[in-house]
């Protein structure tokens, strides 16, 4: 295996409310953080990267979408986690559902829009 440059990944978020965003990953995700120029980075943990077609064909089906980046969420167990966000005040948008590659819910994040929280059933690649 050849060593890698690439030491880790940043993520971006824009948010219409910057603030609330930062407030709501500081507070109610408690990811530590550092101020660097006036910005607020956070530390989010291990971290991995899937890359999935914007076509396919299954069973008979074909589903489709345009060229984009999400963020996820991963967690080991859902049911838990989403308690305790709920407790510290995080809003879902839908319940848990089980989307075949795992267990899956949606986090809003105040001033942000929405992200994926999955618990998955596939093997992962962040602790490689």
């Amino acid at each position: 295996m050849l060593a890698s440059v690439i030491t880790a990944v940043h993520t971006l978020v824009y948010a219409d409310d910057a603030e609330a965003a930062r407030a709501f990953f500081r507070d109610v995700l408690g990811w530590p953080h550092v101020e660097a120029g006036g910005w607020r980075i956070f530390k989010t943990g291990p971290s991995e990267l899937g890359v999935h077609p914007t076509r396919e064909e299954h069973g008979g089906e074909t589903w489709s979408t345009n060229e984009h980046h999400e963020i996820t969420l991963i967690c080991d167990d859902i049911q838990q986690t989403v308690a305790e966000l709920r407790a510290r005040g995080a809003e879902f948008t839908r319940d848990i559902r089980d989307d075949g590659f795992g267990l899956t819910t949606v986090l809003k994040v105040p001033g942000a829009g929405e992200m994926m929280l999955y618990q998955p059933k596939h093997p992962p690649a962040y602790n490689l």
